[in-house]
């Protein structure tokens, strides 16, 4: 049977944003490129009562609704719920049948796409340093922006090496890419106009962060961990 809002509740209160359930749902949703109308049919819901759930910031649908959402679009309740926000990612079993494959360097960009959140790994007085910065890619180069105050902005001059990586708890499956440079400053003004164009990915700690770094990469290596084929 499929469900359906009531017409007072088929639009969000004005003013006000949507629940930490709704943003979770449309960004599961546009993770996977499907319209609401897709993930509807797939859940057997109203499109007007996906809407609400995306939109409406009181949305509470019961266990059974959560269960054909995190279905529909390949997840779990928890995820959808934020249940596992606190939690480090891979808790979940590992597929008997899994395998690890290396990626050639193309693969490697490709999943390091454009932009994200990585890990930089650098040499300080204490010892080595991991920090977690907002990156983009800019043709085949990683590039962040950071306060010349900061430790990340300590690195020009250096040989880091930065990490990324993706988990998917629900199909076990996941990659993680390496890569190793110099890590210089970007002062041309005409390059920090491009960077400032072209660059997604906005720093998430906030403030004035006006130094550009970038990385040229002397090695990137990765590797996938996947299904095993069927044989044959």
């Amino acid at each position: 049977m499929r469900e359906h809002a009531s017409a007072g509740a088929a639009q969000p209160a004005t003013g006000q944003g949507a629940s930490d359930l709704g943003r979770r749902l449309a960004g599961r949703r546009g993770e996977l490129g499907l319209t609401r109308q897709e993930v509807a049919d797939r859940a057997g819901m109203d499109t007007g009562y996906l809407r609400y759930l995306e939109e409406a910031p009181a949305a509470a649908p019961g266990v059974g609704t959560l269960l054909r959402l995190a279905d529909a679009l390949d997840t779990g309740v928890t995820v959808l719920t934020g249940g596992d926000v606190d939690l480090p990612p891979g808790r979940g079993r590992a597929s008997r049948t899994a395998v690890s494959v290396e990626l050639g360097t193309d693969e490697c960009w490709e999943r390091l796409s454009t932009h994200g959140v990585g890990r930089l790994g650098l040499i300080t007085a204490e010892g080595v340093t991991i920090l977690p910065v907002n990156y983009s890619v800019v043709d085949r180069v990683i590039v962040f922006r950071t306060a010349p105050d900061s430790l990340p902005g300590t690195v020009p001059g250096e040989q880091v090496a930065f990490e990324a990586d993706h988990m998917d708890e629900v199909l076990r499956h996941g990659w993680s890419v390496l890569v190793r440079g110099l890590a210089r400053e970007v002062t041309r003004p005409d390059e920090v106009r491009r960077l400032t164009e072209r660059a997604y990915s906005e720093p998430w700690a906030g403030g004035r962060r006006d130094l550009w770094v970038r990385l040229d990469p002397v090695e990137i290596t990765g590797r996938l961990i996947r299904e095993r084929p069927p044989s044959g």
